[in-house]
Formats: structure tokens, C-alpha cells, sequence
């Protein structure tokens, strides 16, 4: 990135939404060359539609609640609770959901220059 300017702050009030998936709700806060960051938001009960990051890698870190995760090649789920960090791997056939009672928040970093979000018809295997 070679990008240069001054100081930029982005205030929630300016989160755009962005990049739709069903049961959750995405904001973009900066989007640059190789470099996309925001939240997502999942409320209580919500599962998302299966999707990928292209060839872009996430990293999200929950901040409030909990993100429940399927994906492909791993049996049942894993949960990411506060304080927790979320890899997700380029091309990862994955969805969100969240089982708790409160709205969960995670803050997204993305990095790669594919597409945000592609979402896709079919679980993957072994969610078939």
C-alpha cells in the first residue's frame, strides 16, 4: 500500500453497509487497495448464508457475544467468544451464526484484492 494522507477517523455514524449476506449485517468502515475493514453484526438466533472472502484473507476479533462458525472441512462448529480473534482463510466456504442472547459485534480486517464477499447456494462438505 503506498497510499498517503493525512489521519483518517471513521466514526460509526459514517459505517457503510456493505457486501450483503443473509442474517447478518456487514458496515464498512475503510476500503482501500488490498485492505477492507469493518464490522458485522448477528443478532440473537440469526445463521447466515454460506459464503467466501475470494481470495482475500479475514481476521475478525469479537468484541461483544458470541460468533458461532461452520465451515468446510470441519465437522460441527467452533465458537469465537470476547476477546477472541477469527482467522479465516482465502476461499473458505464458511457461514456465520450466533447463538446468544445478545446481538454479536466482531471488527473485520480483510486483506487481499478478490472479492469482499461471494456468496454461495450450497453448504459445503461436511454440512451437505
Amino acid at each position: 500500500m503506498t497510499e498517503r494522507g493525512p489521519v483518517r477517523v471513521v466514526t460509526d455514524d459514517e459505517l457503510v453497509e456493505a457486501d450483503p449476506t443473509s442474517g447478518m449485517l456487514r458496515r464498512r468502515a475503510v476500503e482501500v487497495p488490498g485492505l477492507w475493514s469493518g464490522q458485522v453484526v448477528t443478532d440473537p438466533g440469526a445463521v447466515s448464508g454460506w459464503h467466501h472472502h475470494d481470495s482475500n484473507v479475514s481476521v475478525l476479533y469479537v468484541v461483544r457475544g458470541v460468533l458461532r462458525l461452520e465451515c468446510e472441512g470441519v465437522e460441527g462448529y467452533v465458537d469465537a467468544t470476547v476477546g477472541s480473534y477469527v482467522h479465516v482463510p482465502a476461499f473458505t466456504v464458511h457461514r456465520e451464526s450466533n447463538p446468544g442472547r445478545e446481538p454479536s459485534l466482531a471488527v473485520i480486517a480483510r486483506a487481499g484484492i478478490g472479492i469482499p464477499t461471494v456468496n454461495v447456494d450450497e453448504a459445503p462438505p461436511p454440512h451437505r
